[in-house]
């Protein structure tokens, strides 16, 4: 992965808040050409660094207002199989193998709390998981965001 400039970071904090930007509104913006911008995100985008163009919807927009965290432990051997198995399950947003005592921990989404609790049991009936425990997220503080993170000095 290349290192960003600070011409990148620019072009990438006005992204931060509207991904679907027009590239003349961040040229106008930065006081940059309009195909220094494009040649920027070309770039970023061939070398991967930017994650594939979508339109993120929000969970409660499609009736799952209710959003927590299931942090999973394993057998070890079956690892593989759990993985595939919650990439089956369309509540499951997404899923991180963190340090520490848990080996998963997965972000879900729910209509209602019977809802969460029926997420739940399947998650923990995948192949490979031995135990699951459930929190449930009371509202959202901090959206995602990476601006500060590329405003910060390396």
């Amino acid at each position: 992965m290349s290192k960003l400039d600070a011409t990148d970071r620019r072009i990438l904090i006005e992204l931060d808040d509207d991904p679907r930007l027009p590239t003349v509104v961040i040229a106008q913006r930065l006081g940059l050409a309009r195909a220094t911008v494009q040649s920027r995100l070309d770039k970023l985008a061939a070398s991967g660094l930017l994650r594939a163009n979508s339109s993120r919807v929000r969970p409660d927009s499609l009736g799952r207002g209710i959003a927590a965290s299931v942090r999973a432990e394993l057998d070890q051997h079956l690892i593989h199989d759990a993985i595939e198995a919650l990439k089956l399950i369309p509540e499951v947003l997404e899923c991180f193998a963190p340090a520490g005592d848990d080996d998963l921990l997965l972000r879900v989404v729910a209509r209602t709390p019977d809802d969460l609790y029926r997420v739940s049991e399947e998650i923990r009936l995948c192949p490979g998981i031995v135990r699951t425990s459930t929190s449930l997220f009371l509202r959202e503080v901090i959206p995602y965001r990476m601006s500060a993170l590329l405003a910060a000095p390396d």
